[in-house]
């Protein structure tokens, strides 16, 4: 009888990434999954964004694993052949009260390490999205909306 050297339990994404690399480093590897499909359940509750950084706090874990996970990710994409759009993300001041806010996320952002943000006046912005009506807003080029990628 066949032995199985390792058993990996959950065919999501964090699963079945690591049931590759161990397939790669040369392991017999067992997927078991409870579902009836693979990517079925938290997995498939994935906002399927590609995200910034600009919202955790300065030096967090998620902070870190943003910013390093994006950074990675899109050359993975180019090389790999996974689909996807780097649109970014305006982050809008609708009044010019909101613009502090925006101050505020733009300031997280760059302590964590977010370095490609761009203010835009309300006509700048409008050039991206003519319907849309601000004072200000800031533009994230390096986050991706799930629309984008179907």
């Amino acid at each position: 009888m066949n032995e199985i050297e390792c058993v990996v339990i959950g065919a999501g994404v964090v699963g079945l990434a690591t049931a590759r690399a161990l397939a790669l480093a040369g392991h017999d590897v067992l997927v078991l999954e409870r579902a009836f499909t693979i990517g079925f359940e938290t997995s498939s509750h994935n906002s399927e964004v590609i995200h910034g950084g600009l919202y955790y706090p300065a030096g967090s874990l998620k902070a870190r694993c943003c910013v390093t996970g994006r950074e990675r990710l899109y050359p993975y994409c180019r090389e790999h052949g996974v689909p996807h759009a780097q649109i970014g993300k305006l982050i809008v001041a609708a009044e010019e009260s909101e613009i502090v806010g925006i101050e505020r996320i733009a300031n997280t952002a760059r302590a964590n390490g977010v370095d490609d943000l761009q203010w835009f006046t309300a006509s700048q912005a409008q050039r991206l999205e003519p319907a849309l009506r601000c004072v200000a807003a800031l533009l994230s080029p390096s986050t991706v909306s799930s629309t984008a990628m179907r």
